[in-house]
């Protein structure tokens, strides 16, 4: 029997529509699903671009995977009952998803007039940051402009450096929108790069010159904060729905596997690679750095995983081992300070397979040797988009103790 689809409103319509008011989740519930077959697999592929009223929090890609599943009040008996007819095992994990919202609202309003990592800040704040880190430190710091968006902004960047002739390391974040602890992690790692005192960072500041753009997808972030806490993707107008996920865009195995081809689906990986003006300028830039770049780390969250290519197959990368060893000596580094635990691994295999990212290309198709993706915390929650701001500085912390680490281990093995 083809699966059972519930209404076809254009979930566009709901979650991607261009308003100056913000999208509430008034009683809207969270489910946890777990396929166990590939038959679930594809009632839930269906299901995630058939209503208006249901949005996936976390990709559908494999069996046993939870899925959770965020459902409009009106739509939760068709929902449940769905399900139940589908054989599909599913709880009710969160009875009403704007009470989180509002509490991360709250805490926001509170944040610090000055810039710091207390509290999460906006697109402009931190571009108004990057700009005044430059004028306090211009003998070290650059503007970089990394590429436009679709609505005409920047994507702004620095670039760090003490001294000529050092290897580059490229840093990106926020290339998911709603994953609001990237940004506020890659600031973070900017200022320690500048600031800090501490002889291991300052010896890893000074050894490379640095790449660094907090915001790599400026126009979904700002949605994020105007209208739509969970938006996820560009916001390049489709037929039916906005955006395509700037991370299966990327021209590299595009559209292989581990995304969508329907313009609705948060995986939806574009009318082709590099379709996105985000993706195309940003690699454009990255491309001219050519022999410049020797590391290039991507940050997301969550899951607490260390991931390195490939995303589009389970063989291994040509020099796996290493990129196993550094993983290692990563997240070794990052446990001993929290106890925080990360696990490792290529894409494919330790988190779900993903054609066209970021990471993936800029391994395969610009020969960096050393490329890894961080999910940075929670290691599971029923929305890990939504972290407390309490936790900026805790994980940024950690992080700053992976790189350190990632670093030295790469240098070691001759990357650095």
């Amino acid at each position: 029997m083809a699966p059972t689809k519930l209404v076809v409103l254009g979930l566009c319509l709901v979650f991607g529509f261009v308003s100056s008011e913000r999208i509430r989740y008034d009683n809207y519930r969270i489910y946890q699903v777990k396929p166990r077959t590939y038959k679930h697999l594809r009632y839930l592929t269906d299901l995630e671009t058939s209503s208006d009223s249901i949005k996936f929090l976390n990709p559908v890609t494999v069996v046993d995977k939870h899925v959770n599943v965020l459902v409009a009040p009106h739509k939760t008996a068709d929902f449940a009952n769905s399900l139940d007819r589908h054989e599909l095992f599913f709880e009710l994990v969160e009875e009403n998803f704007q009470r989180i919202l509002d509490e991360e609202q709250k805490d926001f309003k509170k944040r610090s007039s000055t810039y710091d990592w207390t509290g999460y800040h906006t697109l402009n704040e931190t571009y108004d940051w990057l700009r005044s880190m430059q004028s306090r430190f211009p003998s070290k710091i650059e503007m970089i402009v990394g590429g436009k968006t679709y609505e005409g902004r920047e994507i702004l960047g620095v670039k760090i450096s003490f001294k000529s002739g050092n290897k580059g390391i490229f840093i990106e974040g926020g290339i998911h929108a709603r994953e609001w602890i990237s940004p506020a992690t890659v600031t973070y790692i900017i200022n320690e790069l500048v600031t800090s005192t501490n002889e291991e960072i300052r010896t890893m500041a000074e050894s490379y010159d640095w790449y660094i753009f907090p915001h790599v997808n400026p126009d979904g972030f700002v949605y994020t904060h105007t209208t739509d806490r969970l938006w996820r993707k560009t916001r390049s107008p489709g037929t039916r729905c906005y955006g395509a996920d700037a991370n299966r865009n990327w021209g590299f195995e595009w559209m292989t596997i581990g995304a969508s081809s329907e313009e609705c689906s948060e995986t939806y990986a574009g009318k082709s690679a590099f379709s996105e003006i985000e993706t195309k300028s940003l690699s454009e830039y990255v491309a001219s750095l050519n022999g410049k770049i020797h590391t290039y780390l991507s940050f997301h969250s969550f899951s607490q995983l260390m991931l390195y290519p490939y995303g589009h197959t389970d063989e291994p990368a040509p020099n796996d081992a290493d990129l196993a060893q550094i993983a290692e000596a990563a997240i070794t580094a990052l446990a001993k300070r929290y106890g925080t635990q990360y696990k490792y691994g290529s894409t494919y295999l330790a988190i779900y397979p993903a054609a066209g990212s970021s990471v993936d290309w800029a391994y395969g198709a610009q020969n960096i040797p050393v490329a890894y993706t961080y999910e940075l915390r929670p290691a599971s929650s029923i929305n890990g988009f939504v972290l407390p701001s309490a936790q900026i500085i805790p994980t940024a912390l950690e992080t700053m103790d992976s790189l350190i680490a990632l670093t030295k281990e790469a240098a070691s093995l001759g990357y650095l």
